[in-house]
């Protein structure tokens, strides 16, 4: 699965592949940047390095997480994990896409989520869930831009910065 993606608005060639156990440094750094910052993730304690490496290590195969390097660094990293672990979910998987915040807005996002799509469908997955929290419609956005419909909204089952928010749950079938 490892190759080059295309180049970037930064002209820099984009690499997508799958991740690796040293990774996990660079991903806890992106995901833990959320965690402070954003409300992209419920989560609001940073997540330790051996928490990071035990995470990845729990996704196999099936579930994959991938990463996307640009200029020598992980920018972003994007995984299916599952949805439930009772059997009839097993055609089922959520998504979830991280972009550290220096690469924002260059077109990583988008080419992690086409990849995992299509990395979905090969393992024959029927349908992927994502979870976007009110207040980012840059996500809302980017998943309605690749077929992801609104399934229904969660009214107020997350609280992060003192309020109470809304979730989004957004699917796509690849049927």
């Amino acid at each position: 699965m490892a190759r080059g993606a295309g180049r970037p608005k930064s002209g820099s060639p984009l690499t997508i592949r799958p991740a690796r156990i040293q990774d996990a440094k660079a991903i806890a750094a992106i995901y833990n940047e959320a965690v402070r910052l954003t409300t992209a993730t419920f989560d609001t304690e940073p997540r330790s390095l051996a928490d990071q490496v035990s995470w990845l290590e729990r996704h196999d195969a099936k579930y994959p997480v991938l990463v996307a390097e640009l200029e020598g660094a992980v920018a972003g990293w994007a995984a299916l994990s599952p949805w439930s672990e009772r059997c009839a979910y097993a055609g089922t998987a959520e998504l979830s896409i991280y972009i550290g915040e220096t690469w924002r807005n260059r077109g990583i996002g988008r080419t992690l989520l086409k990849e995992l799509i299509a990395v979905g469908r090969f393992l024959g997955l029927h349908s992927i869930l994502a979870r976007v929290a009110e207040g980012n419609p840059v996500s809302q956005r980017l998943h309605r831009s690749e077929g992801f419909a609104t399934v229904g909204i969660m009214r107020e089952v997350g609280y992060k910065f003192g309020r109470f928010l809304d979730v989004e749950l957004m699917q796509l079938i690849l049927a």
